[in-house]
């Protein structure tokens, strides 16, 4: 007698609930920051821009846990690595670009902050500033108004572990365990703090502190980009049911230097870096891919031609777009548009 196999032969994106244009759709948010991150550091190195703050390891897991968000309703609040989290929220590359090259139509700043210090009203990416993790209370702020509103929505912040030690990481935890609010709290570890390795930040687990604050803590693998989508998306979906925040420490390193300013082989071993590039999520998601079926080599080669592509005409185009003028540094510092003083 013949019967059908009842055996499950749906791919794991599929079983998250990710279709095959969907996880296609991650691999190139991902590897669109990547390539951004790798051409920012030759502009750097060439003196065209000033300063590169590399996020260089780190996508896999942003542009993943953006995925599972809801990315036309939540607010972001991510820290000053996360190129693949708005580029996955809707940002350009050219919009990044006139940010690396500070001109006037930055729609971060008006040329006047950092590079990665991201803000969009458009895309609700709340504006970041330079001192590290005051976004973590800032996100939990934007959390209690959506329950205050009885919105169906949560933020979502990041930021390194060796800010986890601050207090605003803190102090934002506890609100948010005591209201019981809908942020997820995303730690990237990547395993220095500028120069400092973890075992002279930390003596636990970043995803252990949450005990203290009466949520989930969970430690997942920041390089396996369908983990990291799981591990946000049921985060999300507890919030949205009211059970309140979860801190999430997605374990990575990074690969690049902590900036343009910086010799990492200062502090760390060039065998180490090397060893952490075999462990790197952006390959890793592209032989999965593979491996399903779904992507091949040839179409590899044409979407990375085609990132090139973009990539130039951003660069062109910020590189010939205006400074602001030195009268708007004044601009929406004091009250009125004018930047008067009085």
């Amino acid at each position: 007698m013949n019967t059908k196999s009842t055996v499950n032969t749906k791919t794991k994106h599929e079983q998250l609930g990710l279709t095959h244009a969907e996880v296609i759709d991650m691999y190139r948010y991902t590897l669109m920051a990547r390539k951004f991150d790798e051409r920012n550091m030759l502009l750097q190195r060439a003196g065209k821009i000033n300063f590169h703050v590399s996020g260089i390891g780190q996508e896999t897991a942003q542009v993943a846990a953006m995925f599972a968000l809801d990315r036309s309703r939540d607010y972001f609040l991510p820290y000053y690595r996360d190129y693949g989290a708005v580029l996955a929220a809707g940002m350009t590359l050219r919009e990044l670009m006139l940010s690396a090259f500070a001109k006037a139509e930055d729609p971060n700043s008006g040329g006047r902050q950092m590079p990665g210090h991201f803000g969009s009203k458009r895309l609700r990416i709340v504006t970041g500033s330079s001192p590290v993790t005051t976004q973590v209370p800032h996100a939990v702020g934007v959390a209690l108004a959506a329950k205050m509103q009885k919105k169906d929505i949560v933020s979502f912040v990041t930021f390194g572990e060796g800010s986890s030690n601050q207090g605003d990481f803190h102090e934002g935890c506890n609100f948010a365990g005591v209201h019981k609010l809908p942020v997820i709290i995303m730690c990237e570890n990547n395993q220095y703090a500028i120069s400092v390795p973890i075992h002279k930040q930390l003596a636990g687990k970043v995803s252990d502190r949450a005990l203290g604050y009466g949520f989930p803590g969970i430690r997942v693998d920041g390089n396996d980009a369908l983990e990291v989508y799981r591990v946000v998306k049921e985060a999300r979906e507890r919030a949205i049911r009211g059970e309140g925040p979860t801190l999430i420490e997605a374990m990575m390193y990074r690969l690049s230097p902590h900036s343009t300013s910086d010799n990492d082989l200062a502090y760390r071993t060039k065998d180490e870096v090397d060893e952490n590039w075999t462990k790197d999520g952006l390959p890793k998601l592209k032989a999965y891919l593979i491996e399903c079926g779904i992507w091949s080599e040839e179409q590899d080669e044409a979407m990375s031609a085609e990132i090139a592509k973009e990539l130039k005409e951003a660069i062109e185009s910020a590189d010939k777009a205006p400074f602001p003028k030195p009268e708007d540094t004044l601009l929406h510092v004091y009250h009125g548009d004018e930047g008067s003083v009085l």
